[in-house]
């Protein structure tokens, strides 16, 4: 009489929300790829006007957190504005590379991008898979993460203003790559467990994350791969 008193109803229900969060998934990263297109095309349209971005990178900088913060909040559960917003700071931020990209490219180093990005998307799948599988829960690491990151900007600031020293900026690099692939740990175990309203919300974050991984390790192939 067992197999006829088995909850049914709750087995049906597990696969239903295994399949919604798996299409979450697939729908973050579909939005994931094409928020890197949309980096790769305002970094290649802008390229040729290296100099104007750089004087005005504070401008465009400040454009993007204002996408960011104000933009995407404000477009939350609004289809098509929040996927506007999600290209527009996606295009802004591959516009902010392009004085780092450049100065690669200026050293002979252009091969460097593409082993950087190859580097990201190696480390960045390691983790994202080593989130989803692992039965650790991370959920707690939030509030150190964020606590270390305000700190990281903190010591960054300080060192771009008043230390100016390479050492520091080296130390300050790898503390972001690590800091990054620890967010993605995070991150994407939250995507996993549904805590995140929607797949352009979790997009945002996994971006943010590979974003700033690869400026690390672009940064550091270009430090130690000098010849100064």
């Amino acid at each position: 009489m067992a197999l006829y008193d088995r909850d049914y109803s709750s087995v049906e229900t597990d696969y239903i929300q295994e399949g919604a969060s798996v299409s979450f998934m697939k729908q973050t990263y579909q939005l994931l790829g094409a928020s890197m297109i949309a980096a790769a095309v305002g970094a290649y349209v802008t390229m040729p006007y290296v100099q104007v971005v750089q004087d005005y990178k504070w401008f465009i900088f400040g454009a993007e957190l204002l996408v960011l913060f104000f933009g995407l909040s404000m477009s939350k559960g609004k289809p098509g504005l929040n996927l506007a917003m999600l290209f527009l700071f996606t295009f802004l931020s591959g516009v902010s590379l392009v004085p780092l990209l450049a100065s690669v490219v200026g050293m002979g180093q252009g091969a460097m991008i593409g082993n950087a990005f190859l580097m990201t998307s190696v480390l960045f799948g390691a983790l994202s898979l080593f989130a989803i599988n692992s039965k650790t829960d991370y959920s707690s690491w939030g509030k150190p993460l964020f606590i270390t990151l305000i700190v990281v900007i903190i010591a960054s600031l300080v060192n771009v203003f008043i230390l100016q020293s390479p050492m520091m900026h080296v130390i300050i690099t790898a503390g972001i790559l690590m800091l990054f692939s620890f967010f993605t740990i995070y991150d994407t175990q939250n995507i996993a467990n549904g805590a995140y309203d929607s797949p352009v919300d979790a997009a945002v974050s996994l971006y943010l994350n590979f974003l700033n991984m690869f400026t690390a390790i672009l940064q550091l192939l270009g430090i130690f791969g000098s010849d100064d």
